[in-house]
């Protein structure tokens, strides 16, 4: 069997609704089905868990949330009357409004776009509805209760056969609504085809796949046909906007492999993701490379003193200090007399001079310094390992391009190349390597 997750693009409107039984009723494999609340219609519209957000801080200031209820409230019935569905939803919906009194959870409240999305799909699949409550389940810090959510959705499976689930929500042990964060229906779909061992996890979007690079930047950027999960995680951790974060590790630990497809296209292929590939097809013997990927402004910190290498505690000591302000350390260099710590710009910002003058009291430094402005680029692939020329490319390209490398570093596992450019220089860098290599 194989799971679904469809996400809030796909579910815009009732077109959206009828393209995926279209697509669910290709394969029968295709059993179970995780859907977000229905997203932007166009660039001007409101995806409705938006809504229901504003609808949570209006019942908070006592404030009248009539208007915003009834957009969202006339975007299910359009959805039910164009899908043609013998379902009471005014009863329904009138059901979830009776309990957004004064003390209603945002949980509550907003996981209502999934909740009703599901309700109205299962009716048009004739799937069972399962509720998230009833099978994904949160210990009480906010992390997955694998095990029980496993048990509950095997069951819950057993019972009722095909069936829906909304995402991005579950249940705490004492029975309380609990949300993942923001694309977190990802993460619900996940967890359903680790549980149910299913042939693979498809996870449909408005997009053919995995792009190897951002198209805001680089023009009609090439579909990634096959990426593993090592390296989608170096990507998405770099600013690719692909995935949850954390969708990968159920399917991952469970041997899923996760197809990402395009609800408008589904005749496509896609982007597949496996844990590793026995063999290359024709499309990764035209490159080495998977993806480019990046973000901008961070600075970078450098402290200076003679003869470091001599001092076993210094470096410690500095760490120490930057973990006092809890400041992440993206990357860290080093040379005889100095090193640079890489960190948000953002984030450094919040500590002022405070964090510079105490490492100067604490750790006896010669100099420290800090450059704004940087930006982080990663070039990743898993043939780059086995590919001579990989570094001397990457310089050679950007050098005739007129961009200054500020970082290189090659990852322990030799699966990418951080760049550190100048923020001013990203995009042509990206732009450049991307070419390069394609």
């Amino acid at each position: 069997m194989k799971v679904l997750k469809f996400g809030g693009s796909s579910l815009a409107d009732h077109e959206g609704f009828n393209r995926i039984k279209d697509i669910v009723a290709s394969d029968p494999m295709r059993t179970v089905v995780v859907v977000s609340a229905p997203g932007k219609r166009y660039s001007a519209d409101n995806k409705i868990t938006d809504l229901l957000y504003i609808c949570t801080a209006h019942i908070r200031y006592k404030v009248s949330y009539d208007d915003i209820w009834n957009d969202i409230k006339s975007r299910y019935l359009n959805i039910a009357q164009g899908c043609g569905l013998d379902v009471d939803v005014e009863s329904i919906l009138w059901d979830v409004r009776s309990n957004f009194t004064p003390t209603v959870s945002e949980e509550y409240v907003v996981s209502r776009g999934e909740y009703l999305s599901a309700l109205l799909m299962a009716s048009h699949l004739g799937y069972a509805f399962v509720d998230a409550c009833d099978v994904i389940h949160f210990n009480f810090d906010g992390t997955v209760d694998y095990d029980r959510t496993y048990e509950d959705i095997r069951n819950a499976y057993e019972k009722n056969g095909p069936m829906v689930v909304p995402g991005f929500y579950g249940s705490t042990p004492d029975g309380k609504l609990h949300l993942f964060s923001r694309g977190g229906s990802d993460v619900t779909g996940a967890l359903v085809a680790a549980a149910l061992d299913a042939q693979c996890y498809e996870n449909w979007t408005d997009v053919d796949g995995i792009l190897m690079a951002d198209p805001k930047i680089v023009d009609n950027p090439r579909t990634i046909e096959r990426i593993t999960f090592s390296e989608l995680r170096e990507l998405s951790y770099m600013g690719a906007e692909v995935l949850h974060e954390e969708t990968v590790f159920p399917v991952l630990k469970a041997h899923v492999p996760l197809y990402i497809k395009n609800t408008t296209n589904p005749s496509l292929t896609g982007t597949l993701v496996m844990e590793s590939f026995d063999e290359e097809n024709e499309e990764e013997k035209s490159r080495f490379i998977t993806g480019i990927t990046g973000k901008r402004d961070y600075s970078v910190l450098t402290v200076t003193k003679s003869r470091m290498h001599e001092d076993f505690s210094f470096v410690r000591r500095v760490l120490e200090i930057t973990e006092k302000y809890q400041l992440p350390i993206e990357h860290i260099q080093s040379s005889v007399d100095s090193f640079s710590l890489v960190i948000s710009s953002s984030v450094l910002s919040r500590t002022g001079h405070v964090l510079t003058e105490e490492i100067r009291k604490e750790c006896n430094t010669d100099d420290i310094k800090v450059d704004e402005g940087v930006s982080l680029i990663a070039v990743v692939g898993r043939r780059m390992v086995a590919t001579k020329g990989v570094s001397g490319k990457i310089f050679a390209a950007l050098g005739e391009a007129g961009i200054n490398i500020r970082i290189i570093e090659q990852g322990s596992d030799e699966i990418n190349i951080m760049i550190g450019v100048m923020d001013e220089d990203f995009d042509d860098a990206i732009r450049t390597l991307y070419h390069s290599f394609t």
